[in-house]
């Protein structure tokens, strides 16, 4: 069921590597045997001072999966993404059901059980904020970002007019996602 691209960036993918990808990952699986066929992406890197670094993303029509671990060795990173996708597989999986239940509706998911945390609460919306999108190009939203202190910037492009999103990666560089209006999306 699940489709495994792995690919590494300064590092070599060996078939141990790639074996041990697949079978820490096929744990989730259970989870989405109602699932049609899904891409795992897996990559790999090694950085200069030896830890590595595994980032994994599970596109789905309803739910996209994504975790990234950085350790002394591949493995280990492996072993701690794979535990981070099935607490985020978890807690979905009791949210939508919780929900579907409320409504009357079947369960979405498998019948594997869902094991409750105590430590998650509901998403609860703190604060509602309006803001308005002024034409600037990125740089111009980065420094805007910047100077408010946000990891984040709602701007739209000046060239293109359409809304974008800059935000500050972990890594300290930036991103920028263009908003799609077109897509229906899931």
């Amino acid at each position: 069921m699940f489709t495994y691209n792995v690919r590494g960036e300064n590092i070599e993918i060996t078939p141990a590597i790639r074996d041990y990808a697949e079978n820490k990952i096929s744990k989730i699986e259970k989870y989405f045997q109602n699932e049609p066929d899904i891409t795992v992406y897996v990559n790999a890197k090694v950085y200069r001072n030896g830890d590595a670094k595994a980032e994994v993303t599970v596109p789905m029509p309803r739910l996209t999966l994504r975790a990234e671990e950085t350790s002394q060795d591949l493995y280990g990173s492996l072993d701690l993404v794979v535990d981070k996708l099935e607490r985020q597989v978890k807690k979905y999986k009791t949210k939508v059901n919780r929900k579907s239940r409320e409504k009357g509706f079947p369960e979405m998911l498998t019948d594997q059980p869902a094991e409750a945390d105590d430590n998650e609460e509901d998403i609860k919306i703190v604060r509602h904020k309006t803001v308005g999108v002024k034409p600037m190009s990125a740089e111009e939203a980065i420094l805007q970002m910047e100077m408010l202190g946000h990891a984040f910037f709602v701007f739209r492009d000046a060239e293109t007019e359409e809304v974008a999103v800059v935000y500050k990666r972990h890594s300290g560089d930036y991103g920028l996602i263009d908003v799609d209006t077109t897509v229906g999306g899931e």
